[in-house]
């Protein structure tokens, strides 16, 4: 695809740079509590899921290692996450220019609870690119890997699966956009990324890797 018809957003650890917070504040927390992942494991299993999966897989893996972990834990480290968001939250570099240079339709298709999603993007001063187009895994039924939320995206953004480009930074995210038959960008450029997530994300099915908002612009020279 030369040229995509629209572009369609991941927004955590691809519009703003937040994984790289939450994962630290959750990782912390879950240690304190006796639940201890190695860091590419917890990157791989974990990022880009709904809040609701995440938490349930949490709630899974202390069963099975016999974990009694306290039924407020996802508040708790929520309210720590916050905490960082409002006084830290920033966006990618080149995020605002291809979301407000790129002369198509576009949306946010994010696992964040619709509230928060919002939130962010207001804090990082994204909120007006989008207008109407922000999307959260509370509008389907399943959320990523599965494709529902992308195909919801380009149904909203009237536009056929196969002209939009997704870019995301999880593997979760590029299996749901392959698995809705779009062009998947692998995005690198999100401060959490270690030496392998490039790698991860290729297995995963992304058709392109790119490190930087200029990279992708490059490759799609028409955006």
């Amino acid at each position: 695809m030369e040229r995509p018809e629209a572009i369609i957003f991941d927004c955590d650890g691809v519009l703003v740079d937040s994984e790289v917070i939450a994962i630290a504040v959750e990782r912390e927390h879950l240690s304190g509590w006796g639940l201890v992942y190695d860091n590419e494991e917890y990157l791989s299993r974990f990022v880009g899921l709904h809040n609701r999966d995440y938490h349930a897989a949490l709630r899974q893996d202390a069963k099975d290692r016999r974990i009694d972990l306290s039924e407020d834990f996802p508040a708790i480290i929520q309210a720590a996450i916050w905490t960082r968001f409002e006084a830290e939250l920033s966006a990618i570099d080149g995020a605002l220019d291809l979301t407000t240079g790129f002369d198509g339709p576009i949306a946010v298709a994010s696992s964040s609870e619709q509230d928060k999603l919002h939130r962010k993007l207001e804090l990082t001063g994204l909120a007006p690119a989008f207008g109407a187009h922000v999307y959260s895994a509370d509008l389907v039924r399943h959320g990523k890997p599965a494709p529902d939320l992308f195909l919801h995206a380009a149904e909203k953004l009237r536009t056929p699966p196969g002209q939009c480009l997704v870019i995301e930074d999880s593997e979760n995210g590029v299996r749901a956009g392959r698995a809705a038959g779009m062009m998947v960008v692998g995005f690198t450029g999100g401060a959490h990324a270690d030496s392998g997530l490039a790698a991860r994300l290729e297995a995963a099915g992304a058709h392109v890797i790119a490190a930087s908002f200029s990279e992708i612009i490059q490759t799609h020279k028409t955006l």
